[in-house]
């Protein structure tokens, strides 16, 4: 073989070793707390050795041998192809850029960047007042603190999200997040829960977050439940006074026509309900119900009115004065399954009123179908009449054409003779 080919054939497997030496490293993401573990790979080896080095540019581990002091950093592998340490309970001061180190002629570097996350703590909502004032106006805060990067905040209306003000602030390597949601409460608030809760990406599992119930004070309301729509004497009767606010306006009062109730036994009151057992029109009038507490006093009124009870005739006992008419259908005999017949049967031989109330509608269309016809019937007798009254007139004008002209009796008597031997040629058809 040539001598120049084995040079080169030589110089060409000395740079592919070479090429394949070269440390391979990934960067590393890590929640403060937990534990980094950095790893150095190489292709190719030569048995040459790996070194991690930290930010500092402090040496962590030669190979297998470990180089600095910290019981924090352990070896958890170490071939000619492989380095890996591991560092546990990582805090912030950890984070930056660590150095895997080939030492060839010339010595390769790798560099892997280590992220630590800080994370947040639990919020707090500052700025609730217990118990709050319907239309008072109250600002709730909600902070956390350590987080790296910044936390997001979001605020939640017992399930549904509204919208608060964020403010960040750094401090040092962490931040300090709050977020202000602005309120103007009303009943509506009373026992209404608010949460602020902390999204981040390190607590992709179990979101923080803290949560506030508002308690509202308010006056009462009240409102009035009865149990009878149209009251009737003899009959129950209950009236709840039904009153809202906190604190529970307890008890309530009831008043008729200003005064005290009625002193009766069949009048019983029990907390916020007022009962009638047997009503009469005694009992007619205004009731009212109300309540208070230390915000203010409310009242609402139901106006009795108590009607006649229905009257029920006894069945008689005494014979029908008038006999009871036959029935049309067996008059009829088979007749009586003709639809119409028996229609015509109901209207006309049928002498209950009610009956004849009962079929008012056919007897309508009836009478509609009956008017309909007459009416066509005469519009026809009318048309027809005029028509032949119009042809008569003009067959008499023609025939006593020639009578009219004539001077005299002897000249109209031979016109007429003359019309008449004309008269095939003017012939008048009647149809």
């Amino acid at each position: 073989m040539h001598p120049h080919l084995l040079l080169n054939i030589s110089i060409l497997c000395h740079f592919a070793g070479i090429s394949g030496q070269y440390p391979l490293v990934q960067n590393v993401t890590v929640t403060e707390g937990g534990t980094a573990n950095l790893t150095c790979r190489v292709e190719y080896n030569d048995n040459t050795s790996l070194q991690w080095s930290n930010p500092a540019q402090q040496t962590l581990f030669f190979g297998d041998k470990k180089a600095l002091r910290d019981n924090r950093i352990e070896l958890v592998r170490a071939t000619s192809s492989e380095l890996t340490i591991s560092i546990s309970d990582v805090m912030l001061s950890d984070e930056g850029m660590y150095t895997c180190s080939l030492f060839t002629m010339p010595v390769r570097t790798a560099k892997a960047y280590l992220t630590v996350l800080g994370v947040p703590e639990k919020p707090e909502i500052d700025g609730l007042t217990k118990p709050a004032m319907e239309g008072d106006h109250i600002t709730l805060t909600c902070i956390t603190q350590g987080s790296k990067p910044a936390a997001d905040l979001r605020w939640f209306r017992n399930e549904k999200e509204v919208k608060g003000a964020k403010e960040v602030n750094a401090s040092g390597k962490t931040f300090t997040v709050r977020s202000s949601l602005q309120l103007q409460v009303d009943r509506n608030d009373d026992g209404v829960a608010y949460t602020c809760r902390v999204d981040h990406v390190a607590l992709a599992q179990a979101p923080q977050q803290a949560t506030e119930v508002l308690e509202v004070h308010y006056a009462p309301r009240v409102e009035i439940i009865h149990s009878l729509a149209v009251p009737q004497e003899g009959q129950y009767l209950k009236l709840e006074c039904v009153s809202k606010g906190n604190p529970s306006p307890d008890p309530v009062m009831w008043t008729k026509d200003g005064g005290e109730l009625p002193d009766l036994d069949r009048v019983i009151v029990e907390g916020r309900e007022l009962t009638f057992t047997s009503l009469n029109k005694t009992d007619n009038g205004t009731y009212r119900c109300e309540a208070s507490n230390h915000l203010g006093t409310s009242s609402a009124e139901y106006v009795l009115y108590v009607y006649d009870a229905p009257t029920t005739l006894p069945p008689s006992t005494t014979p029908p004065l008038h006999p009871i008419p036959p029935d049309p259908t067996a008059l009829l005999g088979t007749h009586a399954s003709d639809p119409t017949l028996s229609l015509f049967s109901r209207l006309c031989l049928s002498s209950d009123p009610n009956a004849l109330g009962q079929h008012g509608t056919d007897h309508a269309l009836i009478g509609g179908v009956v008017a309909v016809v007459v009416f066509v019937t005469l519009c026809l007798i009318i048309v027809l009449g005029r028509y032949l009254a119009r042809h008569k007139g003009t067959y008499l004008t023609n025939e006593a054409k020639g009578a009219d002209d004539a001077p005299d009796a002897d000249t109209a008597i031979i016109n007429a003779e003359g019309n008449h031997a004309h008269a095939e040629e003017k012939k008048e058809y009647f149809i």
